[in-house]
């Protein structure tokens, strides 16, 4: 069994063929699809397909630093609730992207020390979006960190220096995904000196498609392939690399 710890297939991407994606999802042994949230415009989209399909489809609530405008303080308190009354798996996405706009740094930092303290209040795990931003998530992480914060750093894709980093919080684990299949990535080697019960799997589906899809949509079934790869990195099977990581994803998300 495998599960898709990040998957946006609530979007429009997946408007014409969604339940058939789902359906190849569980052909495949992949019974599990974590959704992680954008914004405000999206949450009910979210909720709405894990309603419908329950113990498959899993909420998250939260900002996406892309999202994170001058008006983001409406936008959270507009998220906040569904934190409440809808059971989420994690606060996500949320962190820092300075790869598209960095005049948002200071908002974005606002808006991610706010989720954080969500993630404290209600005892959930949080999942970071880190790009180009892992020094400036370091710096809040370092201050914030404490044996009741755990999560997962979203399509992690970084030095070995940071995963060490990262590994020193304690709590926080690696989503790995289409990237460790790129050629030139560099990210198997890295990975390769992470413990595989540090690992999560996920496709961020629409986005980043594995090898040998690359440049076409990505979908939830095709986190096996990130599973195949990790299997000629740790040299285990990939049945065996799909119990270690669904135990890490059902300890971290409690599922």
């Amino acid at each position: 069994m495998f599960i898709d710890t990040h998957t946006h297939i609530y979007l429009e991407d997946f408007k014409e063929d969604r339940n058939k994606i789902i359906s190849e999802c569980i052909e495949n042994y992949v019974n599990k699809l974590l959704l992680p949230n954008i914004d405000s415009t999206t949450i009910n989209d979210v909720i709405k397909l894990s309603l419908d399909n329950k113990n498959i489809c899993y909420p998250m609530v939260g900002l996406h630093p892309c999202s994170v405008k001058n008006n983001f303080e409406k936008e959270l308190a507009i998220l906040k609730p569904y934190v409440k009354n809808y059971s989420p798996v994690a606060i996500g996405e949320t962190g820092i992207d300075l790869f598209w706009d960095k005049t948002t740094l200071e908002i974005q930092q606002k808006a991610f020390k706010e989720q954080i303290c969500w993630a404290k209040e209600f005892n959930l795990p949080i999942v970071i979006h880190a790009r180009n931003s892992y020094k400036e998530i370091f710096k809040i992480l370092d201050e914030e960190n404490s044996s009741s914060l755990s999560g997962v750093f979203h399509c992690f894709s970084s030095t070995l220096k940071d995963a060490q980093h990262i590994l020193e919080y304690g709590n926080f684990k690696f989503g790995i995904g289409g990237v460790v299949t790129f050629k030139n990535s560099g990210l198997d080697k890295i990975v390769k000196e992470i413990d595989i019960e540090n690992i999560l799997l996920e496709t961020d589906a629409p986005y980043l498609t594995p090898v040998p899809f690359r440049g076409k949509r990505n979908k939830s079934s095709y986190v096996t392939l990130i599973a195949n790869k990790l299997s000629d990195i740790y040299q285990i099977s990939i049945e065996e690399i799909g119990k270690i990581t669904t135990k890490n994803a059902e300890n971290i998300f409690n599922l």
